[in-house]
């Protein structure tokens, strides 16, 4: 059987991206930092398991790893879905804050992949799927550390990509636009009217959006797609 992990699970793109998967006939593996219960209820209805990390801290990549081979075996996809956000003037974000929201988005995700790469080397196979933001391609005032997060995992994905191919690895990315999740729930509903005018298909995306173009680009009908950015933005950034 298949396996693939995805990171940041119990939000509202990885559950979608956990369902599309499972759909194409994938063990999900859901990894959590605190809704465990709700990971753990949606595996054991996909028929997969739940794992918790706390991916703030870099050095748990590597245990998380260990954690998923030694009760799956092994891992064909890795989705590293898992990102923290923040607003706020460059000026008003500490380093300890900045520290952590690279810990998260970028880190985590560089950790886990080399932790799960040699057994990806080994049969010469393998789909790494990294979820980025329109804004780690164009930037966005006020969320200049998200942005230049999200830009790292872009160049992590072009870099990768190169590297691994000869192994036939893989290494791809979304850029999400602005997704009808959780995160949005403390904009108010002109603001969110809004968004969804300065978007050119005239609405907010939605997880399933995301999941739809996740499973294209870990199936076997992108066999030849590899080191490429995908921007599902409705036209928001082109």
């Amino acid at each position: 059987m298949r396996t693939a992990l995805i990171t940041g699970a119990a939000g509202g793109i990885g559950s979608a991206i956990v369902r599309a998967l499972a759909e194409k006939g994938y063990v999900p593996v859901l990894h959590c930092c605190r809704s465990m219960a709700r990971a753990q209820a949606m595996a054991e209805e996909l028929g997969g398991f739940a794992v918790q990390a706390d991916l703030s801290e870099p050095e748990h990549a590597a245990a998380l790893a260990q954690e998923v081979l030694a009760r799956a075996g092994r891992v064909d996809v890795l989705v590293n879905n898992a990102g923290l956000s923040v607003s706020g003037l460059l000026t008003d974000i500490d380093c300890t804050r900045r520290q952590q929201i690279f810990a998260v988005n970028v880190i985590s995700a560089m950790e886990l992949t080399r932790a799960l790469l040699p057994q990806m080397i080994h049969r010469k196979a393998g789909c790494i799927l990294n979820i980025s933001s329109m804004w780690g391609q164009v930037g966005a005032s006020c969320e200049v550390d998200y942005s230049a997060a999200k830009a790292a995992l872009i160049g992590f994905t072009k870099a990768l990509a190169q590297e691994v191919a000869p192994s036939g690895i893989r290494v791809n990315c979304i850029a999400p636009g602005v997704i009808r999740t959780a995160m949005l729930d403390g904009y108010d509903a002109q603001t969110l009217t809004s968004l969804a005018e300065e978007t050119p298909l005239r609405r907010l995306g939605t997880p399933e959006d995301i999941a739809r173009a996740a499973a294209f680009l870990c199936g076997e009908e992108a066999n030849f797609i590899t080191g490429q950015v995908l921007g599902v933005n409705g036209g928001y950034v082109v």
